[in-house]
């Protein structure tokens, strides 16, 4: 492998390196989760920053930030005397992969090399998901440590449960002992997620309290033996996100909250940033099925601003709007734009992809309460009609179409 080998922001490869999405073996995922898509670019920078790592970490914290956040198209190349693995280039460009604040991330990262837990809030859609995916990928090489927070999830899914069959024919024991996935993250002293924690019961969140105090689980059932006590490994941490706006949320109580330290992920702030992230991620999105996008920039324009205005009851000019029930987040945006390019892609010429945008605000906006149908009639009254008089052609076709939204 020769020294210039470069891997680009848009994910080719220059020198013979496979695009990692579609490495073998991935081509029949749905989702390629974070650790096997970028694994050339983790085991790039495990070789690329060789500064203290804490116990159990794949990387260094620096190295951590710099895999979540991007090297702002840099091509960074590893130091002379570094041995990369078989298939990593000596020089690489290191993705952006979350919008959002750098000191958000590196605060997050400080969390949790002081192996305290993290509870990442924010309203829904803004990634939070994706960024614990992304820093447990980045701090022990696996996403795949997660519990899903339900109404129905019980303390078993946080803890252990057991093999029935092995339970009846020999009795508790540690083979018939079936480890959750945060269980196997303390042995391992890796990271466990644990998604929408407040739609747990009460009781199971409780669970959490001695866990990430005294950083073991009982299993009574094994009294007497050695595996009475499962204690973490060092490195061993926990990141939760909650959704602030869900119905039906459980409160935390007092002593749970103490056990993290909360990072409120909020909306991208920069509109062309998220312009940005919703044309790369449509676009991306579109591409996987095989066909070509044919979303133009002023119809993708027009969509993200219309969800921030709507998002943040005031529209560019400082026209007042009024909000929907709705949360009009980047991730409704990027799923909105996706359907407009598949709808282009498959029904070419059939309507301009523009006259899809109303109908499609429409299913956004009735998702929580239909009545919101109303408001975003009454955004179609100011800022699209205000736009449409200044001469805007984009607005005045959106205006023409204002009839959409009154069926």
């Amino acid at each position: 492998m020769t020294d210039d080998t470069t891997t680009t922001l848009d994910g080719t490869t220059t020198g013979g390196i496979p695009d990692q999405a579609t490495a073998p073996g991935r081509e029949h995922r749905q989702i390629t989760p974070p650790e096997d898509r970028y694994a050339t670019e983790l085991a790039f920078l495990a070789a690329h920053d060789s500064g203290p790592r804490p116990p159990g970490w794949l990387l260094t914290p620096r190295a951590v930030v710099t895999f979540v956040m991007g090297s702002a198209g840099e091509a960074l190349s590893l130091p002379k005397g570094a041995l990369p693995g078989e298939g990593v280039p000596r020089r690489l460009a290191i993705e952006q992969k979350f919008v959002g604040e750098r000191a958000l991330v590196e605060r997050c990262v400080v969390t949790l090399a002081g192996e305290r837990g993290l509870l990442l809030v924010g309203e829904p859609g803004t990634a939070k998901s994706m960024l614990s995916e992304l820093l447990s990928a980045g701090v022990c090489g696996t996403s795949a440590l997660t519990v899903q927070g339900t109404a129905g999830t019980t303390e078993d899914q946080l803890k252990y449960g057991w093999n029935y069959a092995l339970l009846l024919a020999q009795g508790p024991s540690e083979q018939a002992l079936v480890p959750s996935p945060v269980l196997t993250a303390m042995t391992r002293g890796a990271v466990a997620r644990v998604e929408e924690v407040t739609r747990c019961l009460p009781e199971v969140q409780d669970a959490l309290v001695s866990l990430l105090s005294e950083r073991r689980i009982a299993v009574p059932e094994l009294a007497g033996g050695e595996g009475a006590q499962v204690h973490a490994a060092p490195g061993f941490t926990l990141i939760a996100t909650a959704n602030l706006r869900d119905k039906g949320v459980s409160e935390m109580s007092a002593a749970l909250k103490r056990r993290f330290n909360f990072e409120t992920v909020g909306p991208i702030g920069d509109v062309d940033a998220e312009t940005a992230l919703v044309r790369r991620q449509s676009r991306a999105a579109v591409e996987r099925v095989g066909a070509a996008y044919q979303v133009d920039d002023a119809v993708l324009e027009a969509l993200v601003t219309a969800f921030r205005d709507l998002r943040e009851g005031r529209s560019v000019e400082g026209w007042e709007v009024e909000r929907p029930s709705t949360v009009m987040s980047t991730a409704e945006a990027v799923s909105v734009a996706g359907s407009l390019g598949l709808a282009a892609a498959y029904f070419p010429g059939d309507r301009d992809v523009l006259s899809l945008l109303p109908g499609h605000l429409l299913g956004v906006v009735r998702k929580d309460d239909p009545t919101d149908a109303a408001r975003l009639l009454g955004y179609w009254d100011g800022p699209v009609r205000r736009r449409a008089e200044q001469g805007s052609a984009t607005w005045r076709a959106l205006w023409d179409l204002r009839a959409a939204l009154e069926n």
